[in-house]
């Protein structure tokens, strides 16, 4: 961080733009940021940087890129830094070798994979805290690992996207877990292979590489990029092996961190402890359990902090109950695989879904959760791809496709969903596609979920409703 005096690029004015400017600045650093949008650009005045909108190539004498994760690495000013021998760092990077600086740096505790990752650091979060540290979650969730490290917490669970591990270069966490991968970013990486690469930066100078047994994608990062010095310590859904967290009857165990892993194994918690429900949120609990207990925290911190999780806005949380069946909000749920892992964790279900699927495919998601589908309620886009994979694959199962004109599409959905729906059932939110087509965000979605289900609990119970 040889950086004071000398000129530094910040290429984007949005979120991690604000955050990175003023480090540099504090650091001595000559600071130009440059943007395509004037305005955003414009939010940046009085921070001490010079701002220049729409550059293509690095400023002469620039010795250093801080670019945000969003930018490809086609980008023509990238490119042409590159081209020109300049380093190009993100965010995440710039923290770790921020974090260096103090006199005791921050442990690193990190998080990627295609699904789960903000649950599975919400879960570390808590346990963190419940153990006593001075912990925060921080990355890809909205809090920036850098805002984290300038406020001084010692241990920082961190959440990173491939985007953000792509340009970091040096990071070398206490520990850290790959928890599956899917297709997903296929048209900012390239191929399923360089998702992969940017995934596997996180082993790559690790001292403890937790891996998902059960995931391919997982277990063949985790093989190929960690370093021979790395800890290597598995986690799955069933009897773990000695090195492996995993499943006995209805107990989560620790068979890797204990004094004889061949012969011994340390209870954790029970499956009734992890919240949200289903088999993914239990690998998601094993996973965090990993890096906690790689951190040196006890099972007994293990167990309190589970217990004490509160689960994110949009993840499987069940809005309300009417007439004997349940309504669960999993919004987030954007691509194929984030919606399997919903949708398996319910017997009978009718499923909500529909939206931008990016160009993935639903039949293999389809055909796995057939026998569990009540009846299909379709919005969006990309509707007329599921509806498609459903006639393949579930030919039997209702399928009611809402009609693109509709002007409360959620509150449509959820009347339909309700019509099909018996005790017992779930009407289950798992759209298996971005939301961008029809809302603003997946949590807009999600809120409009909420809201309908809501006008149908007060409608049912004979009640105003607050959102009437």
């Amino acid at each position: 961080m040889e950086i004071a005096g000398r000129h530094v690029l910040v290429a984007g004015a949005g979120v991690t733009g604000k955050s990175i400017v003023p480090v540099l600045v504090d650091l001595g650093a000559r600071v130009t940021v440059t943007d395509g949008n004037a305005d955003r650009l414009a939010e940046l005045e009085g921070l001490g940087a010079e701002l220049v909108p729409g550059l293509t190539e690095p400023p002469e004498g620039t010795v250093l890129v801080v670019t945000s994760p969003g930018w490809r690495p086609t980008s023509p000013l990238l490119v042409a830094a590159a081209e020109a021998g300049v380093e190009v760092i993100g965010d995440v990077e710039l923290a770790w070798r921020v974090g260096r600086l103090r006199e005791h740096p921050p442990s690193w505790l990190v998080v990627t994979g295609t699904n789960g990752k903000t649950t599975t650091v919400g879960m570390l979060e808590s346990i963190l805290k419940a153990a006593g540290s001075n912990a925060v979650a921080c990355g890809n969730i909205g809090y920036a690992a850098l805002d984290a490290v300038r406020a001084g917490y010692d241990v920082l669970a961190v959440e990173l996207s491939s985007f953000q591990l792509h340009w970091s270069s040096t990071l070398a966490p206490d520990a850290a877990v790959v928890l599956n991968l899917a297709e997903d970013h296929i048209d900012w990486h390239g191929s399923m292979d360089e998702y992969a690469a940017a995934k596997g930066r996180v082993y790559a100078r690790t001292k403890v590489a937790v891996h998902n047994a059960d995931d391919e994608w997982s277990t063949r990062i985790a093989e190929e990029h960690a370093p021979e010095s790395a800890r290597r310590v598995g986690f799955q859904l069933d009897t773990p092996r000695a090195g492996e967290l995993g499943i006995v009857e209805d107990l989560l165990v620790d068979r890797a961190f204990v004094a004889d892993p061949a012969t011994s194994a340390e209870e954790l918690a029970t499956l009734s402890d992890v919240r949200p429900a289903g088999p993914h949120n239990v690998a998601n609990a094993l996973a965090a359990a990993a890096l906690a207990r790689a951190h040196g925290v006890s099972p007994d911190a293990v167990l309190k902090g589970l217990r004490e999780y509160q689960p994110a806005p949009h993840r499987a949380v069940e809005v309300a109950e009417v007439a004997g069946v349940r309504y669960v909000n999993d919004s987030k749920a954007t691509n194929p695989h984030a919606a399997a892992g919903s949708l398996r964790a319910h017997e009978s279900i009718v499923w909500i879904a529909g939206g931008q699927l990016k160009g993935a495919s639903v039949d293999e998601l389809v055909s796995s959760i057939a026998g569990r589908l009540r009846g299909v309620v379709l919005l969006g886009v990309d509707s007329p791809v599921i509806a498609a994979a459903v006639a393949r694959h579930a030919p039997d199962v209702p399928v009611n496709s809402l009609r693109p004109g509709d002007d409360e599409p959620m509150t449509a959905a959820v009347s339909a969903a309700s019509a099909m729906a018996r005790p017992g059932d779930v009407v289950l939110l798992a759209p298996a596609a971005a939301s961008l087509d029809m809302f603003s965000s997946y949590g807009a979605r999600g809120d409009a979920f909420a809201a309908a289900v809501r006008v149908l609990r007060d409608d049912a119970a004979g009640e105003p409703s607050d959102d009437s």
